[in-house]
């Protein structure tokens, strides 16, 4: 079940016809929200990162002119339904997975190429399993994917980092102006940064300033509740799936945590038809530092599938 609602809230960097719909659909048990951008050709259903939201998938879907995409806030995330932390139950990433098939299901999607950074990348791949016929292939943009799960606050000490972030901002550009001179920001396409400070933040209750749509203590339970082996479920995946892996990690520094990339070397290996496509010259945020090239990639598996 969806609920329509109008175009979304302008940016004034784009025109009107770049914007896209914005509607609610209900997830296995908490409403997300869906933008839906019109045109042809296989669906295009896009999630995104632990922390982040549907709309930094902009700059990649705007160098994909002509086609049908939508991309998701999850739980917890941009505009989305929070729910109560209550011990992290509800942010478990099966809970991310479901929620990605059941929006497949309530578009009822068909021959989609799902894409997916990060967190988003485990989610799609749990939805292609759990929904085999409503996908076609899979891009996978450096997903957290691998055979030994880290216990929490493992990965160089991430849930910790995160829940230090700064919450509250002035304004979208005052956040953009802290970080477009900051690594890792300092690296992203400028258009990305904008989107991420534009639409990752939310009115203050009190209407003084804005706040992180993603608090980071949800942040912070999501890291901390891991990610779970998927290498049974991905054996049985039987379509094309892409897997675009950044650099290594090279410290164990927190605040470099997101430098290098989670995924196991072997994940495509995994995949009946996997392909490996290493991105060295990139850190783990390859869509916010390179969308055309990630936009390239995503096109060439559509065509493949046609």
């Amino acid at each position: 079940m969806t609920k329509q609602e109008a175009i979304d809230e302008g940016d004034p960097r784009r025109s009107p016809d770049e914007q896209p719909r914005r509607f609610d659909v209900d997830g296995n048990g908490a409403r997300l929200v869906a933008f839906e951008w019109d045109g042809g050709g296989p669906p295009l259903l896009f999630a995104h990162a632990t922390g982040f939201h549907a709309r930094l998938w902009d700059e990649v879907i705007r160098a994909l002119p002509g086609r049908r995409a939508i991309a998701l806030d999850l739980r917890g995330h941009g505009r989305a339904e929070q729910l109560p932390i209550d011990g992290g139950a509800a942010y478990s990433w099966t809970h991310f997975g479901e929620d990605v098939a059941a929006v497949a299901r309530a578009l009822d999607l068909r021959d989609a190429i799902g894409v997916g950074h990060s967190m988003g990348g485990h989610s799609v791949t749990m939805a292609a399993s759990l929904e085999p016929d409503r996908f076609a292939a899979l891009v996978l943009v450096d997903p957290v994917i691998a055979r030994v799960i880290r216990a929490p606050d493992a990965e160089g000490g991430a849930p910790s980092f995160v829940a230090k972030r700064r919450d509250q901002w002035a304004s979208p550009d005052e956040m953009f102006e802290r970080f477009r001179g900051r690594a890792p920001h300092s690296r992203w396409h400028p258009q990305v940064l904008h989107d991420y400070c534009e639409y990752g933040l939310l009115p203050s209750g009190d209407g003084d300033g804005f706040h992180l749509a993603c608090p980071p203590r949800t942040e912070a339970t999501i890291y901390a509740m891991g990610s779970h082996d998927l290498h049974d479920m991905i054996r049985d995946i039987a379509i094309l799936a892409r897997v675009l892996r950044a650099k290594p990690r090279s410290s164990s520094d927190p605040a470099a945590a997101f430098d290098g990339s989670p995924t196991d070397p072997e994940v495509a290996s995994w995949f009946a038809h996997g392909e490996d496509v290493p991105l060295p010259e990139y850190s783990h945020f390859l869509p916010m530092e390179a969308p055309g090239l990630v936009a390239r990639h995503v096109d060439e598996v559509a065509a493949l599938v046609r």
